[in-house]
């Protein structure tokens, strides 16, 4: 069974719906959980004459920060964890960093764009499931979902 699950998280209320799944397996499963925020560089025009460097540390201190309240939500709930932050195109190295980090299982909510929306923005969750060596669970989140956890954040 699955011992050790990575869950990428983007920041955003689609990706965290999948938390209370992730709560509702991970005891019963006796599963690490390891929370994952990939920061994606900026690139030079967007900069506006800034070096990326220059906000490297800014940007992987608000992501820890991202994740930190998550992974106490988790921790109250009796599950182990652990936060990672990486650089780089975020489906590249979600894989890359479940390889690395002995994952095997990805666990990740999706937007669930079709069409014009997953031809102009991509999918992050489509190119995982292509690329990833190991099962992913993927969890198309619904506006009720994402009001739900607003909600939940919004009272703590």
């Amino acid at each position: 069974m699955y011992k050790r699950t990575l869950v990428p998280l983007d920041g955003s209320p689609v990706a965290e719906t999948i938390i209370p799944f992730i709560i509702g397996i991970a005891g019963p499963l006796d599963m690490d959980v390891i929370l994952l925020r990939v920061v994606e560089p900026i690139s030079p025009p967007v900069l506006e004459g800034y070096v990326e460097a220059e906000t490297a540390p800014l940007r992987t201190t608000d992501a820890q920060e991202y994740l930190a309240p998550i992974a106490v939500e988790l921790r109250n709930k009796g599950v182990r964890v652990e936060s990672r932050v990486r650089w780089g195109h975020p489906a590249d190295q979600i894989v890359d960093a479940a390889r690395e980090l002995g994952a095997d299982l990805i666990a990740m909510s999706t937007h669930g764009r079709g069409g014009l929306g997953q031809l102009v923005f991509g999918s992050v969750a489509q190119a995982v499931l292509r690329k990833a060596q190991m099962p992913v669970f993927l969890m198309r989140a619904t506006e009720s979902q994402v009001a739900k956890r607003a909600t939940r954040a919004a009272a703590t």
